[in-house]
């Protein structure tokens, strides 16, 4: 896994979220944003994790966030994840894995004592120039806003 890392300009990227409208890195110059990984929409730990982004999005919108979801979960099961709870951001689906790949956050994984390889759940957060300010890779899911402010 190589992953980004703080100092790094974040490349350039698209994919459709849970409405299939095409979302381009690009279209977010000059803004600061935060992009989170995870595994699989659905499942507890990412529920936490965008759950409790979603309680306090109104914090993160007044400290000048916006926020994007990545996995690589097809666009009717973002859709599906953002309809069941309730989600004000995006949801990016990246079934090719061309996002996660680009910013590394694929690679070896544990679970129950068994390895594979996943994505891994890390967020990052960028600067109005595009800039990685921070790298969160040991994300707390029910208290990850906290993490980030």
């Amino acid at each position: 896994m190589n992953i980004l890392k703080v100092g790094d300009k974040v490349p350039d990227f698209s994919a459709a979220d849970q409405h299939s409208n095409k979302i381009n890195f690009s279209d977010f110059t000059g803004k600061k944003i935060i992009i989170f990984f995870y595994p699989r929409a659905n499942t507890p730990g990412c529920t936490a994790q965008a759950c409790d982004l979603r309680d306090h999005y109104g914090i993160l919108s007044k400290a000048g966030y916006f926020l994007l979801g990545v996995s690589a979960d097809s666009v009717k099961h973002q859709l599906s994840f953002s309809n069941k709870f309730d989600f004000p951001f995006s949801l990016l689906a990246d079934e090719d894995h061309s996002i996660i790949n680009k910013f590394g956050v694929w690679g070896p994984k544990k679970f129950r004592g068994k390895e594979y390889e996943g994505i891994n759940r890390v967020t990052f957060i960028i600067n109005e120039k595009g800039i990685i300010d921070r790298v969160i890779d040991k994300v707390i899911t029910k208290d990850h806003a906290s993490q980030i402010l």
